[in-house]
């Protein structure tokens, strides 16, 4: 299994929408990167486990947690010309862009802010937090992952 963090702007598509879809199920769509295209084709597996974070909004954080449930798939937004993230160079015989389904696994107990994450020396290593790196979709380390999940509970607990 592999971790994830995956980056949405709340007024767009936030945590909460997610949870409001039918099953707590959605595509995760409008990726026009080639680095991250290449991560959905390549790395992305079922079952992988990923960090909700709301980005550009007044408090960046962690929100929630979800799940990969398909492997990728063309992102059918690339071939309609109603849609946000048309790619006119994008044909459907050979797709340029992916997606993939994630579930609603749950909120976290609290937001992990940004601010939080870059303060603690124990992520100094982890893409989010490191200098110029603009990705919406990054790899977590299990190590990573597992000391978010006991920042989260330290924080609720005011330890």
């Amino acid at each position: 299994m592999a971790y994830w963090l995956m980056k949405s702007e709340p007024d767009v598509y936030g945590i909460d929408h997610l949870a409001a879809e039918p099953g707590g199920r959605d595509h995760w769509d409008g990726i026009r990167n080639y680095q991250v295209r290449n991560m959905f084709r390549d790395q992305f597996k079922v079952g992988d486990q990923a960090f909700f974070y709301h980005s550009n909004t007044k408090v960046p954080g962690i929100v929630g947690v979800m799940e990969i449930v398909s492997e990728a798939y063309p992102d059918h937004t690339a071939f309609d010309p109603n849609e946000k993230y048309y790619d006119p160079k994008s044909d459907p015989d050979k797709p340029r862009w992916l997606m993939v389904d994630v579930q609603y696994r749950r909120h976290t107990r609290r937001v992990i802010p940004l601010a939080e994450l870059k303060a603690d020396p124990a992520l100094s290593q982890m893409k989010l937090v490191q200098r110029g790196n603009r990705l919406s979709v990054m790899p977590v380390s299990e190590a990573e992952w597992q000391h978010i999940l006991d920042l989260e509970k330290q924080g609720e607990t005011g330890e």
